[in-house]
């Protein structure tokens, strides 16, 4: 059995998130959840709260044995649009990026 969580338009750029979601991949969800609590990027409470929303989708969050992460990717949201001061009366056009996170667990690892 599958369950997926998603968590769409996060403000942080999809390449932060990325890198945290390569240390979870492919780990049982006990795992998953030590490696987080020690990680220090700021994502990390994001990907906890989607990762806790996904096995509460498969209904074992009291019970974690068995339940691996499957999948984890994210994918780029709308940018917004950002102007910045610059020299001599200038301004410069800067994009702050958004996240769309998707977070899959199975019960048997794959």
């Amino acid at each position: 059995m599958e369950a997926t969580a998603k968590a769409n338009f996060i403000r942080i750029a999809p390449r932060k998130i990325g890198q945290m979601l390569t240390l979870i991949r492919k780990k049982p969800v006990k795992e998953a959840f030590k490696i987080l609590m020690f990680a220090q990027k700021s994502p990390k409470t994001l990907i906890e709260k989607t990762l806790k929303s996904a096995v509460a989708n498969i209904g074992r969050l009291k019970t974690m044995d068995g339940v691996f992460v499957k999948e984890c990717y994210v994918n780029g949201g709308p940018s917004l649009k950002r102007w910045r001061a610059r020299a001599f009366g200038r301004a410069a056009q800067y994009k702050h990026r958004t996240s769309h996170l998707i977070i899959i667990v199975a019960d048997k690892k794959i």
